[in-house]
């Protein structure tokens, strides 16, 4: 059996200077694209209000339909900082993963199209939330940098 942290032979040898530079930075860019997206749904419900948002809420059967607006703005303004930041890392990605879940649990009689409404997008952002969680900051993080994380 071949161990599984063994990197395969690279067919262009030329480039492993370059991986071993690059690839530090892949959860980084990673981090950033999850949590950027998080931020671009959470801003436009903090300009609103939550408030704003229960009547979506309630149409999708959640009550307190209040309660849930909040929580999904917190989830994803907090959630989508600290994981751009790195910070408390896995705590953030673990809540936006069950936020996406919660919705892909929603989504589901609408099948898999996002265009329908489905559950396309939540199960894509969900499942690399979830790889954040399991992984936790990587080495550019805030969670590195002081040496503790959750």
């Amino acid at each position: 059996m071949s161990d599984a942290n063994a990197e395969p032979r690279r067919l262009l040898p030329v480039l492993n200077s370059f991986y071993e530079r690059a690839v530090p930075f892949s959860w980084l860019v990673l981090r950033v694209a999850v949590g950027w997206n998080l931020l671009m749904h959470a801003w436009p419900k903090l300009l609103a209000g939550p408030a704003a948002g229960v009547k979506g809420y309630t149409a999708m059967g959640f009550e307190p339909a209040l309660f849930w607006a909040w929580a999904s703005t917190i989830t994803e303004g907090i959630g989508g900082i600290g994981i751009i930041l790195g910070l408390f890392t896995r705590f953030c990605a673990a809540a936006v993963a069950i936020e996406m879940f919660v919705i892909f649990v929603a989504y589901w009689n609408n099948g898999f199209g996002w265009g329908n409404r489905g559950y396309e997008y939540v199960l894509l952002w969900g499942l690399a939330a979830f790889a954040i969680a399991l992984r936790g900051g990587g080495p550019y993080s805030l969670d590195r940098t002081l040496g503790v994380e959750l």
